[in-house]
C-alpha cells in the first residue's frame, strides 16, 4: 500500500496495558477463535458471545503514538476510510459521516458491549461507535491463517469501519432486532447477510480510496482476496472439525466473502451491497 504522508487519523486511543482478562463480545472478523471452539465442542457461537459479563474497570484512553509503525499503520488506514467515507457521504447527499474510534488493546478489553478477548479479534461495538483491535491479530492473519501483506490488514479494519457505516445507516439495528425474532437458523442467515455487506463496503472503500490517493500496489487486492478466504466460515469449519454446516454460518463462506468484497470494489456504490436482498 502507498500510505507514505497521507493524512493519519487522530482517532486512535491506546488501550494497551490494561489487563482483562475475561469474556467475550463478538462481531465483524472478530468471532473467528470463538467459532472454532465453539465448532470443537459442538456449541453455538451466538450463545458464547452474548454472555453477561461482570464489570471491571476501564484503562483510561491515550493517544496513540505513531512512534510505533504498526500503530502508524492503523492510523493511516483509518484516516483513508475516513477521508474516503466522508466524501462519499457527501457526494451523495445523507446524513453526515461521523468518524468512528479505533481502540488499540492488548489481552481484552472492555467496550461499552461488553468485554472481548483478543481471542474474539477485531471487532465493532455499535453502542460506543468504536472498533476494537488488538494489534496482535494480525500476526495471527499472517502465521495462522497465511494470509499476510499490509493490505490484508487494511481489508480487515476497513470492514469493521463497514459496520460502523451500517450502524450510521440503522441497518445493524434492524438487523439484531430482526435476529431476536427469529430462530438460530434465520438469526445466523441474517448474521451472514450482515457480515457480507461489511466486506462489500470494505471494496467500497478501496474503490474509493485507489480513485483519490492511488493507494493501491501490484498484489493488494489479492491480499485483501486471500484474507477474505481465509476466514470464511467453510474453511474455518472444516479446519476446527473437518466438516463443514452450512446452517451454522455467521460469517459466511470464503467464496462468498471474496465475492462481496469484489462487487464493492468493482462497483464502488452502496447500491452494489444489497446482501438483504
Amino acid at each position: 500500500m502507498r500510505l507514505g504522508d497521507q493524512r493519519r487519523s487522530s482517532n486512535v486511543e491506546d488501550q494497551r496495558g490494561g489487563g482483562f482478562g475475561l469474556p467475550v463480545i463478538g462481531g465483524g472478523i472478530g468471532t473467528i477463535i470463538i467459532v472454532i471452539v465453539a465448532a470443537l465442542f459442538g456449541i453455538n457461537p451466538r450463545a458464547l458471545l452474548q454472555q453477561g459479563n461482570p464489570p471491571a474497570q476501564q484503562a483510561p484512553a491515550q493517544p496513540a503514538s505513531t512512534t510505533d509503525p504498526q500503530v502508524d499503520f492503523v492510523s493511516a488506514v483509518l484516516g483513508d476510510t475516513e477521508d474516503v467515507w466522508q466524501a462519499y457521504f457527501k457526494e451523495h447527499g445523507g446524513q453526515q459521516y461521523q468518524d468512528p474510534h479505533l481502540v488499540l488493546f492488548s489481552g481484552a478489553v472492555q467496550s461499552a458491549c461488553g468485554f472481548a478477548q483478543a481471542a474474539t479479534g477485531p471487532f465493532y461495538c455499535p453502542v460506543d461507535g468504536k472498533v476494537y483491535i488488538d494489534l496482535a491479530f494480525f500476526r495471527e492473519l499472517k502465521e495462522r491463517f497465511s494470509a499476510p501483506g499490509d493490505f490484508a490488514q487494511a481489508y480487515v479494519i476497513a470492514h469493521e469501519v463497514g459496520h460502523h457505516v451500517q450502524n450510521l445507516q440503522g441497518i445493524s439495528e434492524k438487523v439484531h432486532a430482526m435476529e431476536e425474532r427469529s430462530s438460530e437458523r434465520e438469526a445466523n442467515e441474517l448474521s451472514v447477510r450482515l457480515e457480507l455487506q461489511a466486506d462489500c463496503y470494505a471494496g467500497i472503500w478501496a474503490h474509493h480510496a485507489q480513485k483519490m490517493k492511488n493507494i493501491l500496489e501490484p498484489g493488494d487486492v489479492e491480499e485483501a482476496l486471500g484474507a477474505a478466504s481465509a476466514i470464511g466460515d467453510d474453511r474455518l469449519q472444516m479446519q476446527s472439525r473437518g466438516y463443514v454446516a452450512p446452517d451454522s454460518f455467521t460469517h459466511g463462506s470464503s467464496a462468498q466473502r471474496v465475492s462481496w468484497f469484489k462487487r464493492g470494489f468493482e462497483g464502488g456504490e452502496l447500491q452494489n451491497c444489497e446482501t438483504f436482498r
